[in-house]
């Protein structure tokens, strides 16, 4: 019986061996007990990878969403747009012969509310079939047509409700618009077309074409634009290209800008690609200083494993193989750090849809970006490998004996060539990596350069600390001298400090004076020398009578009148502007209608630099005075031609000078200043400055923009304080975005620090277990840690103030060309913070240890 169970049970199988090689084996074997002692690993590459993926993945969403919201953000699928005048009944025939179309008129007035003052808006001129593609949303919710019809005696509009927060007005109030009364029938909830329509110093105020026709606000040379708004859903790309084609082939001259939904604001989408480049390398500043914290990780990971790596090599296996191993598990690590960062960019979209989905200005359409998520985790992955792959290294060559008493005396072998040359691969994909997805590769090659000469410089001043302290005399107290001694003693914590703590407080000060300079720029340092007043739109005609009416309001005060006109450069040198190939910051120049005016003598604020200014004969034939900068940038020399449009006619001039110009004092001048007789009877009208003899004076402006809105309704005035706040509103929100960026690689600093805190473990236990047993108290070791982390502190932030000011100096005057102020403040509270961290950190991660008992631990060392 026993024979036939035997014989019909079934035979037992061998186990199958692993298919995985050994060293991956053993890798995943040893993960098992978990990751003790790679929280700050982990933390580290997760966080930058994070901020990569997530600054990318926002962009992304933002391309695909102005992609996809093209139509919307447009109000139709192919857009012309023409300034200072209407299509002509040829041109607009082109247009509607290929689809339908409908005209949105946009320009700036003064809106009068009695003796509660005035303001200026932002008009839009629509029709009934407006806004043509998305929804337009008012309160109180009625159709666009019945808000904007004419009923006792006055049309509707609908406006902003900071207007009626301006000027302390409700729904159902009356206002004057050019001596026109206007009532406010609605607020704006919703204006789906916004983004195009760019930077706004006024409420949006929506007004049937009729009730600007009874304004009479449109008139020859008056600074409006009239957009033409094609309406083809159905066209695919290739047929919207053969319709712009057609458009182009019937109104050869036109001088319009035109967009496709395809690509709704090319100057927004290149804008996102800079400052998403930007953000990008701050994010990577952020991994690189976690790399200084993935160093450390690595090193106290292989001195917790000198006992299995002396097994290891007692037991035959070779250094290459013990490097293989401990890597493998490094790069797991990374890759599960990668994964975690991974997951938080790709969801930042998501999140950020979700919470504020009805207060953001643009289309956001989150998804998932694999390319830029794949980019995310090389840059975490090659970081991760640089730094740990000469730790990891030191461990081939050194002896099984060496291995024991490596903390104390550590082994003087060099790195061998397979692990630098390993090294020097991964920085250079990493190099590679930033030059090649780069928008510009000039700031990316800046930042390759500055983070090396940063970590050269960091490590430099490392040396020289420990250097320092070893040549110092040693005091005669105990906890000066020990700290003295812990600055340069082996294991050390002073590479670690200094370069995480470094790197940190540089950031913050470059920061600081940035934030500082430009602020100052644009709030303290511009009204003080700029006109308090621009005016816009004044006739020709009334001129005179316009400049002797601000000589009674505002006695005293400078006035500045130049005529005005708009045009568009079409070609330079004959090559037409569509084909010329301009550096970005030049590019705008090409890039849609310029203000253009003609004078007989050099503006004021302009210096010559090349050619001379012409004399009254040569004045009557088409010469142009041209930016000495943007000549210079474009190619351009006294000379050359430059042809513009203007009205729809195009023009060619001569180059007869070129002139530096100061741009920051806000007065009169342009890119582009013409002979008297390039523009000899063409339709025009005036700019005119007020300058107050006391300066800023709010009431007296206040005063001034109500009067001149009374007696000359046409005329458009704009407070130089409304416009700088406007565009400081936008600098505002760019700076939070980059304070919070940079706040990413800060944190990574705080981690690395605390990780280097951590390292720095067993030998510190060490020491307060033999000082201990020799009768040093407590407050004695934390007053010696005290001092030791006060003095790192204090050197690191030496460095960052004259590391900082040095980057920030650089790229206030050389990046963005503004003048350098040195104001410390904030940079020294910065410093000063980074100090009192370090100590208290310090402190805090030795605290624990200086309260264990030395018996347990003498019988393991």
């Amino acid at each position: 019986m026993q024979g036939t169970l035997a014989e019909a049970a079934p035979a037992r199988r061998p186990a199958s061996p692993s298919r995985l090689p050994l060293t991956l084996r053993l890798a995943l074997r040893e993960l098992r007990g978990g990751l003790s002692g790679f929280a700050v690993f982990l933390a580290c590459i997760a966080l930058g990878v994070a901020a990569i993926a997530g600054v990318a993945s926002i962009a992304g969403s933002l391309t695909d969403g102005l992609g996809r919201e093209g139509r919307r953000i447009l109000g139709g699928d192919l857009t012309y747009s023409l300034i200072n005048r209407a299509a002509t009944p040829a041109e607009l025939a082109a247009l509607e012969a290929q689809a339908p179309v409908s005209v949105v008129t946009t320009l700036r007035a003064m809106a009068l509310a009695g003796d509660k003052g005035a303001a200026l808006v932002e008009m839009k001129a629509v029709g009934a079939d407006y806004p043509g593609a998305g929804t337009l949303v008012t309160d109180p919710e009625r159709p666009l047509q019945d808000l904007l019809a004419q009923a006792d005696g006055a049309f509707g509009v609908v406006v902003d409700p900071l207007l009626l927060t301006r000027l302390d007005l409700k729904v159902g109030d009356r206002i004057t618009i050019a001596g026109q009364p206007v009532a406010i029938r609605a607020t704006l909830v919703s204006e789906p077309d916004k983004i195009a329509n760019g930077i706004g110093f006024g409420p949006r105020v929506l007004i049937s074409r009729a009730g600007l026709d009874a304004t009479g606000l449109i008139q020859p040379g008056s600074l409006n634009r009239f957009s033409y708004r094609l309406q083809a859903p159905e066209a695919s790309e290739a047929e919207l290209a053969d319709k712009a084609a057609a458009i182009a082939a019937a109104a050869p001259d036109a001088g319009w800008e035109m967009r496709a939904r395809t690509n709704a604001d090319p100057r927004f989408a290149k804008s996102i690609e800079r400052f998403t480049q930007f953000l990008t390398l701050v994010g990577l500043t952020a991994l690189i200083v976690g790399g200084v914290g993935v160093a450390n990780a690595v090193h106290a990971f292989v001195e917790r494993k000198r006992g299995s790596i002396a097994t290891l090599k007692s037991v035959g296996a070779p250094g290459a193989q013990v490097v293989a191993l401990y890597l493998t598990q490094v790069m797991l690590i990374a890759t599960l750090g990668t994964l975690i960062g991974l997951v938080i960019g790709a969801g930042l979209p998501f999140a950020l849809d979700a919470l504020f989905r009805n207060d953001l200005p643009l289309p956001l359409d989150p998804t998932l970006s694999p390319g830029e998520l794949a980019l995310a985790a090389a840059y975490g992955l090659l970081t991760a490998l640089a730094f740990a792959i000469v730790p990891l290294g030191r461990a081939h060559d050194v002896p099984v004996s060496g291995l024991f008493r490596d903390v104390v005396d550590p082994s003087a072998a060099r790195t061998r060539l397979r692990y630098r040359l390993i090294l020097a691969g991964a920085v250079a994909a990493l190099v590679a990596l930033s030059l090649v997805t780069a928008f510009d590769r000039r700031v990316a090659l800046i930042f390759i350069a500055a983070a090396g000469l940063a970590f050269g410089l960091l490590r430099l001043v490392a040396i020289g600390v420990m250097a320092g302290a070893r040549r110092l005399p040693r005091p005669r107290f105990a906890a000066p001298r020990m700290a003295l001694a812990n600055l340069h003693r082996p294991g050390a914590l002073t590479p670690a400090i200094v370069l995480s703590l470094g790197l940190g407080v540089t950031l913050l000060v470059t920061l600081s004076l940035i934030d500082v300079n430009v602020r100052r720029t644009l709030t303290n340092s511009l009204p003080a020398r700029a006109p308090n007043l621009f005016f816009l739109d004044i006739p020709s005609a009334d001129a005179d009578a316009f400049h002797e009416f601000l000589g009674q309001q505002a006695s005293g005060a400078r006035i500045e009148r130049v005529p005005m006109m708009r045009g568009r450069i079409a070609a330079l040198n004959g090559v037409p502007a569509g084909q010329i190939k301009a550096p970005d910051d030049a590019a705008w120049v090409l890039d849609g209608d310029r203000g253009i005016t003609y004078a007989a003598d050099l503006p004021e604020g302009s210096k010559l630099v090349a050619g001379t200014w012409w004399d009254a004969e040569a004045a009557r034939t088409p010469l142009v005075s041209f930016d000495a900068e943007l000549a210079r940038r474009l190619d351009l020399s006294v000379g050359d031609t430059v042809s513009v449009n203007v009205l729809g006619r195009t023009l060619t001039a001569t180059i007869a000078n070129l002139r530096k110009v100061e741009w920051r004092n806000l007065g009169i001048n342009f890119v582009m200043v013409f002979s008297p007789g390039t523009f000899r009877g063409a339709p025009h009208s005036d700019l005119a400055t007020l300058t107050l003899a006391g300066g800023p004076d709010a009431k007296a402006e206040a005063v001034i923009l109500r009067d001149v809105a009374r007696a000359f309704p046409s005329v458009t005035s704009v407070r130089v304080k409304d416009a700088l706040d406007a565009v400081n509103d936008i600098v505002g929100k760019l700076v939070l975005a980059i304070r919070g960026a940079s706040g990413v690689a800060v944190v990574a600093s705080l981690f690395v620090l605390a990780g280097a805190i951590a390292a720095g473990h067993r030998a510190r236990l060490y020491d307060a277990v033999v000082l201990k047993t020799l009768g040093a108290t407590r407050w004695r070791l934390l007053h010696a840690y005290a001092l030791e982390y006060g003095a790192l502190g204090a050197v690191t932030a030496v460095f960052g103030l004259l590391a900082g000011t040095l980057a920030g100096w650089v790229i206030v005057t050389k990046v963005m060309k503004l003048d350098f102020a040195l104001d410390l403040s904030g940079a020294l509270v910065a410093a000063g913070l980074a100090v009192v961290f370090a100590i208290v950190l310090g402190l805090a991660g030795t605290w624990r240890i200086l309260g264990q008992k030395p018996a347990p631990y003498l019988r393991q060392f």
